[in-house]
This record gives structure tokens, C-alpha cells and sequence, in this order.
């Protein structure tokens, strides 16, 4: 028995590592992959033809030959019978057509005879139904770390040596991967992650071949974990300084925490914490203030550089909390307290330095005093609780007016007093020029 050497077919091979095209004898449609047969004894070389399939599902294989013969042709296929080491009918016809092709075929080797008078050529194939069953789940998930679970099953490919009947194993090179979405965190069936996620993630359990078979399955992850986070409402100013009385808004965006469980550590000013410890006192209490709001608004009385501290909490379950603690990036600065005076201002309604202005920083109190020539005090204002200014830090305390009539031009005499919220007593004393001219 011969075999023809025009009747060829083309079967596309999906590795996992790429695709090729190679010639052959049998062409197999739908297959995922395969390669060829390392017979012990045997001393030809069959082509194997990969089908990936569900468990439960119909075998898919199937398998087609093509000839350029003209006229009818027989198409006799048989298939193995591995216990007998011999070829059994399976299906035969006489085509017109030069493609015959048997479909949802089970394991094993099948064998095709194509004659046409005296002419029969033979070809044989190998044809696989291959799955793969995963199963995946979170295991011991704690506040630092979990680990995914999994395990699959899968079909073995078995062939026989044609002259021998003995039994050959194809390895598959089963692979694994972890992954969440595109990104692959793992290689290995039961890796421990850590740093788990503040919010649910859906896991994926990879499980495929060399040939292209693979089965995917899906694994939720709950969150125990928290994540604790703040924005500082920094408005007064970019650089996060200001003047004392200094009102700041903490906006909690930490993740997975209790709406119950928040902590606010405000710290003591820096600067007086250091002077402490530099003079050997042994028991320093840095804390401020301890709150518990959510978002809290905390006003700074006094200047001095401070750091907040967030604690955020889940209570995951009756015997598991989970913690988590950050600090802000940067100090929150409270400047030192100053004043400022003028030396002349022009009161005379072109709206234009018409008042005089002392400006002032993170001032408690204020006590401000204008005389004439002869020290007589012809003006007086005071504050005993400076708030509310924001970053207009000045004050209109003289309209050069006295009981309601313009002063004469000359000299005047002012006597500026106050304690900054640095603790700070401030003086600015001096002479100021009052013009009435246009």
C-alpha cells in the first residue's frame, strides 16, 4: 500500500507560546493545538490534534482529508481499539467530492483509506479532548496579608505505540497565574499576597496548556483591611501657613475604616515639645487633643508648628480589628505674631491712604494710641480677642478725625501695645506725618 504524495492538508498549531502552520497529512478543524507521535517502536510519525473542551461537554474532535482524484472516491475511516492493538470500522463513504470528514470524535487514533480502483493511500491522526476543571478561594485573610487557594484537575493524553500497543504520556506543561485584571501577581497555585486591598477585588485563577487549553475562574476578595488618609483644607494658604487664630478643616479619605473607628491625634506646637526634652523633662506629653469626629475643624489659638496623626479603624469582626495610622506629609506652620505702622497717611477723601492702617499678625490683644504735640491722647482702640481678620491682618484705627472734626495737619504720636499668640509682647511706638493736601 502506497501513499500519494499530492494529498496534503494544512493544520494550525496553537502553542502557548505562538502559532505556526505545519503540512499534513490529516487536517483537523477547531483544533487548539497539538504535535507529533514519539512511538517507542513504531518507526513512522502520527500527527496528535488538541481539542479543548468542557468536562461535560460532547467530544469536539473531528478530523477531514482532502484528495485532488478525480471521480468517486471511498473514504473508509476506522479508529484504534487499544484493547485488541487493532483498527475497527468506524465510518466509510464514496464521494464525488475529494474532502470527507467525521466529527465529534472521542479519543483515541483514528485511520483513513482513500481508494479510488487500485489506487488506496492510508493516513492516521491522533485526535484529544482535553479540559481543565479550576477552583480558587481566599484563605486566611488577616489586617497584613491573605492567601489565594487553588487547585485544578485536568485530562491526561495517552497514546499507543501502533506496534506494540505500549502506552506513551504527552505531557501538557500545565501553567498557572494569579492575576487581577491584565496584571499577573503570581505564578504558583497558592501564593500569600500582602498589603491586601482596602476595597473588593475580583481575583482571576488561570490554568492553561502548551496547546492553548486553559480554564478561568473567577475569586472575590472582601476587604478587612483599612487604609487611614486625610486632605488638610489648606485655602488660608498654599505653603499650609497662617495667622493665629488658624481654623483648618481635616477631610477624612481614608478606605474601609468604621465610620466609628477614626482617631485624630493633634499634636503640641514643636517647638515647645523639643525645648522639653532638651531640658531633661522625662515625661513629655506631646498630644494636644484627641478627637473622634470624622471630619474634624480644629482653630489653632496660638503660633507654633504642629502634626496631626490619623488613626482609622475596621472592626472586621468580634475578634479582629484592623488598624492603620498615617501622619501628615508636612507641618502645619502658625506664624509669629508682629505689628506695623505707618509713619504718614493723608485723610482727605481721595480714597487714597485716607486712614491709618496698623497692620498685625497672630495678635491675642491690641492696644493703640494716638497723641497730638503736647501728649495729650486724642485716640484710642483696643482689642482684647483678635480673631476673624484671615489674611487681611489690618486694622483702620485712626480716620484722622477727634469728636467728629478734622485734625489739623502735623505730627502725631502713636503707641502701639499688644501679646501675640506666640506668647510674644509686641511695642511699636512712633511718629506719624498727618497731611491734609490734595
Amino acid at each position: 500500500m502506497k501513499r500519494q504524495s499530492r494529498l496534503t492538508v494544512m493544520f494550525f498549531l496553537l502553542f502557548f507560546f505562538g502559532v505556526q502552520s505545519l503540512t499534513a497529512q490529516i487536517w483537523a478543524p477547531g483544533a487548539a493545538g497539538g504535535g507529533e507521535t514519539d512511538y517507542p517502536s513504531f518507526s513512522e510519525t502520527d500527527s496528535i490534534f488538541v481539542f479543548c473542551v468542557d468536562n461535560e461537554v460532547m467530544p469536539a474532535g473531528e478530523l477531514s482529508v482532502s484528495t485532488e482524484l478525480a471521480g468517486t472516491k471511498t473514504f473508509l475511516w476506522e479508529v484504534y481499539n487499544s484493547e485488541t492493538a487493532s483498527f475497527d470500522f468506524y465510518f466509510s463513504e464514496s464521494l464525488e467530492n475529494g474532502t470527507s470528514s467525521i466529527t465529534g470524535l472521542t479519543d483515541g487514533c483514528y485511520r483513513v483509506t482513500v481508494s479510488q480502483g487500485e489506487t488506496s493511500t492510508v493516513y492516521r491522526a491522533w485526535v484529544f479532548n482535553s479540559w481543565i476543571q479550576a477552583e480558587g478561594t481566599v484563605l486566611y485573610p488577616s489586617c497584613e496579608s491573605f492567601a489565594l487557594d487553588g487547585s485544578f484537575t485536568s485530562s491526561e493524553i495517552r497514546y499507543h505505540d501502533l506496534s506494540t500497543n505500549a502506552e506513551v504520556s504527552l505531557s501538557r506543561d500545565m501553567k498557572v497565574q494569579w492575576k487581577e485584571g491584565d496584571v499577573v501577581l503570581s505564578t504558583v497555585l497558592n501564593p500569600e499576597l500582602f498589603d491586601p486591598p482596602t476595597s473588593n477585588v475580583d481575583y482571576t485563577l488561570r490554568v492553561y496548556d502548551r496547546f492553548g487549553c486553559e480554564a478561568n475562574i473567577n475569586v472575590p476578595y472582601e476587604p478587612i483591611a483599612a487604609k487611614a488618609s486625610f486632605q488638610v483644607d489648606a485655602d488660608w494658604t498654599k505653603e499650609m501657613t497662617g495667622e493665629a487664630p488658624l481654623e483648618v478643616t481635616f477631610t477624612n479619605t481614608s478606605e474601609n475604616a468604621d465610620p466609628t473607628g477614626y482617631e485624630w491625634f493633634f499634636y503640641r506646637d514643636l517647638n515647645e515639645i523639643k525645648e522639653e526634652a532638651e531640658n531633661g523633662q522625662s515625661e513629655i506629653d506631646s498630644i494636644l487633643l484627641i478627637a473622634y469626629d470624622e471630619n474634624p475643624v480644629y482653630t489653632y489659638e496660638n503660633t507654633g508648628t504642629y502634626m496631626v496623626k490619623l488613626v482609622a479603624k475596621n472592626f472586621a469582626n468580634d475578634t479582629l480589628t484592623c488598624v492603620d495610622t498615617t501622619m501628615m506629609e508636612d507641618y502645619i506652620y502658625v506664624d509669629p505674631s508682629f505689628v506695623e505702622a505707618p509713619n504718614v497717611f493723608t485723610p482727605n477723601g481721595d480714597g487714597t491712604n485716607d486712614e491709618f492702617i496698623v497692620k498685625f499678625w497672630s495678635m491675642k490683644s491690641l492696644k493703640i494710641s494716638i497723641f497730638n504735640r503736647w501728649g495729650k491722647r486724642i485716640h484710642y482702640w483696643s482689642k482684647n480677642d483678635i480673631r476673624g481678620f484671615e489674611n487681611t491682618y489690618v486694622e483702620s484705627v485712626w480716620n484722622g478725625k477727634i469728636g467728629g472734626r478734622y485734625a489739623s495737619p502735623g505730627v502725631y504720636y502713636y503707641v502701639v501695645e499688644g501679646r501675640g499668640r506666640d506668647g510674644e509682647s509686641r511695642r511699636k511706638n512712633g511718629f506719624v506725618h498727618l497731611f491734609r493736601g490734595k
